[in-house]
């Protein structure tokens, strides 16, 4: 993944020590962001992704979307406050969000796998009201780590269809438990209600910026000083060879 801020600073970047960030939409003219941050929204066919973009770019609900064929996408421009322990630090970054919404269909399997080395985080969705899109989550996993731009890529699961809980086949320690596994958050959400929608999107934003922090910090900062080892330890080094920007 390609860590390099677009225009912003070393120096701001650093000074940036992400706590608890604040997120906020906004208005930019075309060119005018700090960072591009592209989002990769994915599952079986059904479980809503199209219906969820759609209520964190515009905030609105239409029942009536077709199935999407192949990739689509929106987009959204925010400001992404960095919180240090007195409150905030140094300038508000303007992040212009690229949401690619993905057709869960297996017969476009191929082409929305093409899409992945590109993402820099993932929304992996199933729907609440389907066992089987919930157990197909292993699957999609096992497609993100052969696929993605390494094998620990950053990802938020979303249960979708929180709406419905007279339909609801997948109860939330099922869920939870399957997100600890994998280690990753996890979040129940409605399209519908919009309930949990920009707090799944803001903590995937957060973890990828996070981790474009450490990336900035790992190659200004010498592995050693005066002589002596940087004092990382073997595992540290091993995760990165994993996981490298």
């Amino acid at each position: 993944m390609d860590c390099s801020p677009l225009g912003s600073s070393v120096h701001e970047i650093l000074q940036a020590r992400i706590l608890g960030p604040t997120i906020t939409t906004i208005t930019m003219t075309d060119g005018d962001y700090d960072y591009l941050i592209k989002l990769l929204a994915l599952g079986d066919s059904g479980v809503g992704k199209t219906t969820f973009l759609y209520r964190y770019t515009d905030n609105k609900f239409n029942p009536k979307f077709i199935t999407t064929v192949g990739i689509d996408f929106r987009e959204k421009r925010v400001a992404y406050n960095t919180q240090g322990p007195n409150g905030p630090t140094g300038k508000a970054f303007k992040v212009h969000l690229q949401l690619w919404d993905t057709a869960g269909q297996e017969r476009f399997r191929s082409l929305t796998t093409a899409f992945f080395r590109d993402a820099m985080g993932f929304l992996l969705m199933f729907d609440l009201t389907s066992q089987q899109s919930f157990l197909n989550v292993r699957n999609w996993m096992s497609q993100l780590q052969a696929n993605a731009y390494c094998e620990n890529p950053d990802i938020v699961l979303i249960g979708n269809k929180a709406d419905l809980p007279d339909q609801r086949e997948v109860n939330e320690r099922q869920a939870r438990d399957l997100a600890e596994k994998y280690s990753i958050p996890y979040f129940e959400t409605s399209a519908a209600t919009g309930q949990n929608v920009e707090k799944a999107v803001e903590t995937l934003l957060d973890l990828i910026m996070k981790r474009m922090e450490q990336c900035v910090e790992k190659t200004h900062i010498p592995d050693t000083v005066n002589g002596s080892s940087s004092g990382k330890l073997d595992g540290e080094k091993s995760a990165e060879k994993k996981c490298a920007c």
